[in-house]
């Protein structure tokens, strides 16, 4: 039976809404995570770490602008790999892809149910979570535009919380702290923070997988993703720099019970403040905005990712079937939510992060990958824009991501086997299914 349900989605985003969802989907990764890398390798470990990551992410936004330019579908990195090297690979990278989009939002949630639970501590932050699931797929089901709006409102507030904690931090910055015990697992420690440097600005890529949805893809593609980066670097060393000044990294990672904390501006914060004042619950209630942002972009871009695979046939094909009425992939955004809510339950969030970090990585090695191949095998594909200084700009981030991908695996042994297993078994299951497809069935 032929789907007559429409199969194109609607084109309504600018570079300004991209710009948004670009820094949205990232911004969480400011306010929370990173600074438990500072407890693997010290300031200056996570500082090595970090400055190599950022070289990744600017050679990486570059060469992924290439091809979200010249092939702008949803699918992102999947649609990228398969049309480069085949079905096979093509259907890894999008469950990388998956995998990342997919599993990061839980962990994400959870936090926002903390921070309510603060404030509301007669709800469990479980409920909290999964109420805001319910919440968010609604609205993406909505609409694109209204979600990317949303979007673009609630990351302007989130950047301009991480600008006053900066514009409050700064002026009790000292360059002494920085260097309090800076090294304190030498270079082992610069490969174990890889990961907590990369949370500063996993799922960036998102980006890619709204083209199909933006006006005029090659120039609003170009400018969104590549502003989005531009802006998420200033905040980094921001954030970095004023947070760790004021009383050495210390300070920012273990709590008053000396406990490892995952709040380190507030940590930061109380060290000139004090917990009572205004500015710190301030910071506490704005920084929410953070992780809204992050929360909300990661489901939109997951839901276009879900919805790819379907819409080729590499899921079942009702992932890949657009809402009659409001035109978004409302049967992937369920899945998805589902998926999150189920995920949430384990309570893993860590592990469920580090997971989230091998499919990005796999995502970010295949997708260079892909570019050189597209390069030799279609080098008359319209090209709206062209990575600088090729091919060294793909190299160099491709040569990061699979250091970061070796180092990862070294010390997360176990998660890495389980990455590789929940691949492996929906690598299987696609042969399968495939092998018994009746012949004529577009795949």
């Amino acid at each position: 039976m032929i789907n007559k349900a429409p199969v194109e989605l609607k084109r309504t985003l600018s570079p300004l809404l991209v710009w948004g969802l670009g820094v949205g989907y990232v911004i969480s990764g400011m306010y929370f995570g990173w600074n438990l890398g500072l407890e693997q390798g010290g300031t200056l470990g996570l500082a090595i770490a970090t400055f190599f990551i950022i070289i990744h992410y600017a050679t990486f936004t570059f060469s992924y602008t290439e091809l979200a330019c010249a092939i702008p579908r949803a699918g992102g990195a999947f649609d990228y790999a398969e049309r480069a090297l085949g079905k096979d690979i093509g259907f890894i990278v999008g469950m990388a892809q998956n995998i990342e989009f997919i599993f990061a939002p839980p962990a994400i949630a959870f936090a926002i149910g903390a921070y309510f639970n603060l404030f509301f501590p007669g709800l469990s932050i479980l409920s909290i979570a999964v109420f805001v699931y319910v919440v968010f797929t609604a609205l993406n089901i909505y609409g694109v535009k209204a979600a990317a709006t949303f979007e673009l409102i609630i990351t302007i507030f989130a950047v301009g919380e991480l600008l006053l904690f900066s514009g409050l931090t700064l002026p009790h910055f000292e360059s002494g702290n920085l260097s309090q015990n800076a090294f304190p697992n030498g270079w082992p420690g610069v490969f174990a923070a890889i990961p907590f440097a990369i949370w500063f600005f996993l799922g960036i890529e998102g980006v890619a997988n709204v083209a199909e949805e933006t006006i005029n893809p090659q120039r609003t593609v170009l400018i969104g993703f590549g502003s989005a980066i531009l802006t998420l670097v200033i905040l980094c060393v921001l954030t970095f720099l004023s947070a760790v000044g004021v009383a050495g990294w210390e300070a920012i990672v273990f709590g008053k019970d000396g406990a490892v904390s995952d709040s380190p501006l507030p940590l930061a914060l109380s060290h000139i403040v004090g917990d009572n004042s205004f500015l710190y619950h301030l910071l506490i209630t704005v920084g929410l905005f953070g992780l809204v942002a992050s929360f909300h972009g990661l489901m939109l871009a997951s839901g276009r990712s879900t919805y790819e695979f379907g819409r080729v046939g590499f899921a079942p094909a009702f992932l890949g079937r657009v809402n009659s009425r409001f035109k978004t992939p409302a049967n992937a955004l369920l899945i998805n939510m589902g998926i999150g809510i189920v995920t949430l339950l384990t309570g893993r969030t860590g592990e469920i992060i580090t997971i989230s970090v091998f499919g990005a990585l796999t995502l970010y090695a295949i997708s260079m990958i892909a570019l050189l191949h597209l390069r030799k095998s279609e080098p008359k594909l319209e090209r709206p824009f062209k990575v600088p200084f090729y091919p060294v700009v793909p190299i160099v981030a491709l040569v990061i991501a699979l250091v970061s991908l070796i180092a990862l695996a070294i010390f997360n042994v176990k998660l890495g086997l389980i990455y590789l297993v929940l691949v492996g078994l929906c690598y299987g299951i696609f042969k399968l299914w495939n092998l018994r497809k009746p012949a004529g069935i577009n795949s």
